[in-house]
Order: C-alpha cells, then structure tokens, then sequence
C-alpha cells in the first residue's frame, strides 16, 4: 500500500486542484477555494510524515522545504500554490517511484524468476519437489522453458537460454557432462540434470543475494547528495528569510516553492541504480552502486593469470608423433581411449578430437591407474595414454626432448601415447590466453586505467611469456595467496585498485582490493561472495564495459546533481525578486525534477565503449572462429611433417609432406578465401574506417604464396630426388607456414571475432 501512497495522493490532489478550478468557473469561487485549500493541507499532511519517517530513520527529511512552503502558501491565502504544490510534490514522488522501478526492473527481474521447486526422479516415478529438498547427487528433469533450479551436470545435451544471466541473446548448445548453472532456461526439449550442489549452494542464489545486497546499500555519492541537501535547505531558509525581509511573505513562498532539492535527492540515486540495471542487464552484478563508484576511481588493476587471463580449462595444443603414425591417428586412438575417463585431461583430449573432426570408436577392457593413466582397447589396437615411464617412452628420444621442452616453455602439460606397446606421440595440452584479454587491456588503459598487473602462481618463465603477449606493466610470479594479499596491499599505497580473479585463492585479495571483480560464469561461489562484482558472462571485456558503464554513470549522475541545482538556484533568485509567482514556480520546479530524472534515467543506455558486431558478422565470426581450430590443427601437421624429414626415409617423408601441402591446398586455401570475401566485408562494415582489414587479407596473400612455393619444389623433388638441400628447403617453408598460420589465426581471434556478442566460452586463440 505504501508504495502506492505517492501515486494514490496524486490522483486525489490533482482532482482537488481540478475541482477547485472547475467551481471557480462556475461561480463558486469560495467552494473552490475550499478544495484548493483543503488540497494544500492534504500535501502538508503527506509532507510531515515524510519528514517525521526520515528523522526516525535518523536524516533530516529533505521534504521539510516543501512542507514550509505549503504551510506558508496557506498561511499567506495562496490557496491555489498551496494546491499545486501538493500535486507537484506528490507527481515528484510518483516520478521517483517510476524512475526507481525502471531502473531497477533488470535487477528485479533475476529476483521475481528465481525457481522455487524441482521435478526430481525417484523410485516410484518423477515428483515435484520444494528446492530445499533438492541434495548434491538428485537427477532432476528440466522441462521445456523452465529455469535450471540448482548447479548440476548434464546428463545428456541440452539446449540452454543463458541471457539472464550473462546477456548473450543466442541459445547455447551443451553436452553430457558439461557443468550447467542455475538460473538458465531451457530452450529446447526436456533434459536430465544431476545436481552437484543444494539450491543455497548453487549460481543463482548468489546472484540473489548480490542483487539483493544491491538494493540495499547506499553508495558514497548518494550519501554526499543527502549532505549537500542538508546545506540547501539552510541556503534555502536564509534566501526565504531575506526575500521575506525585502518583499513580505508572499515572495518568501514564492523562494521556498521552487527550492525543493529534489534534483539533488533523485538525480544521483536515479542514475546510480540506472547504472546497476544496466550492468546487470549485460551480465555485470554489482554488490551495490558505492562499488560501481569505486571501479570508476580506480587507476590499477591486478589480474590472475589462470582462469582469469587464460581460458582456465586445459586444451589441446599439439599432438607430436614420434614418427610412426599420422599426428591424427595418434588423437583419434588416445581420443577414443580416453572416452571413458572422467579425468579433466581426457575431457580436453576428447574434445580436441571431436574438434579436429576425428572418428571415435568405443574402446573395451579399458583400465585407469590413477596418478599413472589409462590403457584399453581401440580397434583391436592396445592402447595407453599417461605419463611417459608408464606408456613405454624410455630414455630421451629427439621427440619427447622436444615435445617436453616446449611444454615447459609453455606451462603446458604432457600426455604420453602408446599403441600396440611401441611409443606412438605425445599430446601437449595447454591453458589459452582468452581471445579478449590483450582487447580488454587495452580497453581500460584507455579507460584510465594507469597500470596493470599479472599476479600468479605459476612459474616466472611462463608468467613473463603470457605477461608480454597481453602488454601488462609488471608480473608478479609465484605468489601464494598470503602473497596475493601483500600484493594488494602493496598497490593500493599507490592508488585505488582493483583485483580481478576466478578461483578460491584469490577470493581474500578479492575481498581486500578496493574493488573486487570476480569471473562467476563457471560458478566459482567463494570468489563471487568475495568480490564486490560479478562478471557472470565467460568473457573478460565485460570488465572494461563494465568500467565504461561505471564512469558514464558517475558522470551523468554528477550532470543531473549539478545542473538541477543550478537550475533550481536560478529560479531561488528570480523568485527572490518577486518576478516568479508561487503557482508558476511550482510548474516551473516540477519542469526541473522531470529534466534531472529523465537526465538520469540516461544512464540505462549502452556507453560508447567499444566496437561490436551486429547479430549477422556475430554468425559469421563463430563459424571462422571453429574453423580457426582446424587451422591451429593444420599448423600442428606442418610442423609434425617437418619434424619427419631427414628421420624417416625419402619416401616416406615426401609422402609427409605432401599430404601437408594438400592439406594447406584444400583447406587453408579456401578458408583463407572465404575470410577476403565474406567475413573481412562484414568486419570493415562494423570497425570502419579505411579498409582496416587491409593488413590481414596482405597476410592471406603470403600464405598463398608460400603454399604454391612448397607446391613448386615438391613438383621439382619429384623429378630429382629428395637431397638435404631439399630437405633444408621444405622444413623451412613448413616451419615458416606453420608460424604464420598460428599467428594469423591468433590476431584475427584477438581483433575481429572476439567482437562478437555470442561467441563460445573461453575459445583457444
């Protein structure tokens, strides 16, 4: 009822301000009178609660000026002010009432669509049960439309509508076994879910008590308004006694009406939750809008690497064969082996051959060693993955020496092949920088941020590497978390900072930086609870929109405080000189609160951050975004057909190699094409400017040319024989094309398709 109160007393007010004027017409100017008095004290009444709820709430209630004015109105028989200002006072607290619903209507609506019960399978069939219910081991049904009610891994595929909690528009497609959080919608047919957490343990009751911790505080700005209004009630008091002074009562009316701070009590609060609303509408929830204030002053960041900087999952890199077996038939026998481990490596091997577009066959007799690895059956082949002593690699063969090296340099890890009890090649699987993270870098120094900072627990060799290839101004290697908190502390001698991260062990450094960003789309709740904002979509340029998005609130909201005061200032003075009535001023004051909200209210539309690609490029970018994986694979068999020459005979190493060079022929080549006539149109539509694809499409031509080079002196070695001079010759166009390939490959990923609003989670690149 109360939340209805302002809108009741305007309906009442305005047909009292409408009644008194039809009597006047009418002749019954006294009975008119009457209504606009009795209108007038309807107001003051309505003003003195509000006044007497905020000293109980221990402030000084802002409305105290405009209860002055209509007892002064009245006082003085200005009937007809004293009923307009009631309808403008209770017409501002409807505006305030409507402008706080829309801006907040985003975050309610995570609250209003929170599931409340489950359909959980039991011994005598599917019932619905209360989410209290629901324990870590139930196997739920989902139906058609209806939200995820606790975390869970999938049973079997799944198609999921994740925009309420991260914004991206399309549905996204999920496999057995992937991890799917509470909250997201089910946009195809039924599906099982079994749960790995209770509902107070799950993704979205975070989110709620985000949200609900949102609503709550109030931030900084909106308490330094409540102070400012405090002097302009005394500023107002001292001008309404002064006109009073120099003009009598009347114009000391005339001075109070149009002194309302409402500017100053709606302006900023307005913007600032408009701000939350937005944020969260893009997949940002922030504990509160002092926390977007304070991400909007802070001048250092401090990222963890893994997770954060990374893709946070291991992937396959690379397959090196030891020379007997194709680099494919090596992934396609470990791949089907390692169909049936539950092992978080056997997932990326798996999932690195179903990308490569491998056949995989069901393995039998499979066994699992933990800590060692696995062995089984595949195709009548015996088959063991796992570490190097248990596969059957002995000693330190050219491969292996090489393989592991490369790992080492990478932070990467090793998986050890064998087939039929002889070595067969090693799978190295790494954790990818982010396709967005050098972006988003660049993003906040352009957004003022002022310095950068990896913070890791990783090895300084590999912490310098992905330090370098993203542009951050130092490295902090090796630390533990106790070193993580020293780091903060550290930082934040300098200026404002804040801390991004994913993972438990950043959740007190989270907690500790003066803004904490945690990485929720993968549910990491004790990282969430610590920070101070969520990013709840899989990408990290979300926090330089969200950065953006804090800035243009803090300035609109300043915009709305300082120009409505003005504004108000100025109608104090002509008041003060007698040239303002009090009816016009209080037309005149309202015209001034619905200018500052609706100024406000601004701070719901999208910052001028960043370029993005409309919903057609976004198609085009993820399907060149798979094939990139392909060509990060072709790059593989180059370098895998180079490392084959001189050890295997001419034959076989020309047979390599020219398997290599049809490969780059049938699908490099047309990729390549595909991307001048398709995809770069659409990308120079979106960045524009002059031709800035110009670069990338030069670096399609080398490709091609090198590729009918390699294609030119395999048809010469045909005719004469393979020589060393031809064996120089072909590893170092192999190894030059795998190069450039990889790179290509990495700046598109990183430039153009990371633009994309719907782009997998976490892509290699």
């Amino acid at each position: 009822m109360l939340r209805h109160l302002p809108l009741l007393l305007l309906v009442v007010t305005g047909a009292g301000v409408l009644s008194g004027a039809l009597l006047h017409l009418s002749g019954a100017g006294t009975s008119g009178d009457v209504a606009w008095q009795a209108t007038g004290a309807l107001g003051a009444a309505y003003a003195l609660w509000t006044v007497v709820e905020s000293l109980r709430h221990s402030r000084l209630g802002v409305d105290l000026i405009a209860l002055l004015a209509l007892v002064g109105a009245l006082a003085v028989g200005e009937v007809l002010a004293a009923g307009v200002i009631s309808v403008m006072l209770a017409s501002g607290r409807s505006l305030e009432a409507w402008a706080a619903g829309r801006a907040t209507r985003d975050l309610r609506a995570l609250l209003e669509r929170a599931p409340r019960s489950a359909h959980r399978y039991t011994p005598g069939g599917l019932e619905t049960v209360s989410l209290e219910q629901v324990v870590p081991g139930d196997v739920l049904m989902v139906g058609s439309g209806e939200l995820v009610p606790v975390d869970g891994l999938l049973v079997g595929p799944a198609v999921l509508d994740e925009s309420a909690l991260t914004g991206e528009a399309l549905p996204v497609e999920r496999s057995g076994g992937d991890p799917v959080r509470s909250g997201v919608a089910n946009a195809g047919r039924p599906f099982d879910l079994r749960t790995t957490a209770t509902a107070a343990g799950s993704t979205y009751s975070g989110i709620v008590r985000l949200v609900s911790a949102a609503e709550a505080e109030q931030p900084p700005f909106v308490r330094m308004a409540d102070r400012y209004a405090l002097l302009f009630l005394g500023l107002t008091l001292l001008g309404a006694g002064a006109a009073w002074l120099f003009g009598g009562a009347v114009r000391a009316v005339a001075v109070l009406v149009v002194a309302t701070p409402c500017p100053l009590i709606l302006g900023a609060p307005v913007a600032l939750v408009s701000g939350l609303s937005r944020a969260a509408r893009r997949g940002i929830v922030f504990k509160g809008a002092g926390v977007l204030e304070r991400l909007a002053s802070c001048t250092t960041i401090l990222f963890d690497k893994t997770g954060t900087l990374t893709a946070g999952r291991p992937q396959l890199g690379a397959v090196v064969t030891a020379g007997t077996m194709d680099p494919d038939e090596v992934l396609q026998m470990a791949g089907s082996l390692d169909q049936m481990s539950p092992h978080v490596l056997a997932a990326a091997v798996v999932r690195g051959a179903v990308e490569r577009g491998l056949d995989l066959r069901l393995p039998r007799e499979v066994e699992e060693v933990p800590g060692q690895g696995i062995r089984g059956t595949v195709d009548g082949h015996r088959v063991a993955l796992g570490k190097a002593g248990w596969v059957g690699v002995r000693g330190r063969p050219g491969w292996a020496k090489s393989a592991r090296r490369r790992a080492t340099l990478d932070g990467a890890l090793t998986v050890f092949v064998a087939v039929d009890g002889a070595p067969a090649g090693v799978l190295i699987l790494e954790d990818p920088l982010r396709n967005d993270a050098a972006r988003t870098i660049r993003a906040l120094r352009r957004g003022g941020i002022e310095r950068v900072v990896m913070v890791t627990g990783d090895r300084l060799e590999v912490a310098e590497s992905v330090g370098a290839a993203i542009g951050v101004d130092a490295v902090a290697a090796e630390r533990s978390p106790a070193e993580k908190l020293d780091l903060v502390r550290t930082e934040r001698l300098r200026s404002p900072t804040v801390m991004v991260g994913d993972g438990i062990n950043d959740a007190p450094a989270l907690a500790l930086a003066d803004g904490g960003v945690a990485l929720g789309a993968r549910g990491a709740t004790v990282s969430s609870e610590a920070a101070d904002a969520v990013l709840m979509v899989d990408r990290l340029d979300r926090l330089g929109e969200g950065r953006a998005i804090a800035h243009r609130t803090r300035r609109i909201a300043l915009e709305s405080v300082v120009a409505g005061m003005a504004m108000s200032l100025a109608a104090m003075a002509v008041a003060a000189m007698g040239r303002l009535p009090a009816v016009w001023g209080a037309l005149l004051q309202e015209g001034i609160d619905v200018a500052v909200i609706l100024n406000a209210l601004r701070a719901l539309g999208a910052p001028a951050a960043g370029m993005r690609l409309d919903r057609e490029s976004t198609e085009l970018a993820r399907r060149f975004e798979e094939e990139h994986r392909a060509i990060r694979a072709d790059a593989d068999q180059l370098r895998a057909a180079a490392d084959t020459l001189g050890e295997l005979d001419a034959e076989a190493s020309l047979a390599a190699v020219t398997r290599a060079h049809k490969m780059l022929v049938e699908q490099v080549i047309p990729h390549e094409e595909a991307e001048d006539e398709v995809l770069y149109p659409a990308i120079d539509r979106a960045i524009g400017g002059a031709n800035p694809t110009g670069p990338m499409s030069r670096e399609h031509a080398e490709i091609a040319h090198q590729v009918r080079r390699l294609g030119q002196l395999l048809d010469e070695i045909g005719s004469d024989g393979l020589d060393q001079e031809d064996v120089i010759e072909l590893r170092r166009l192999l190894y030059g094309l795998a190069a450039v390939l990889a790179l290509h490959t990495a700046q598109e990923d990183e430039s153009y398709l990371s633009l994309g609003e719907d782009r997998p989670a976490a892509a290699s690149g």
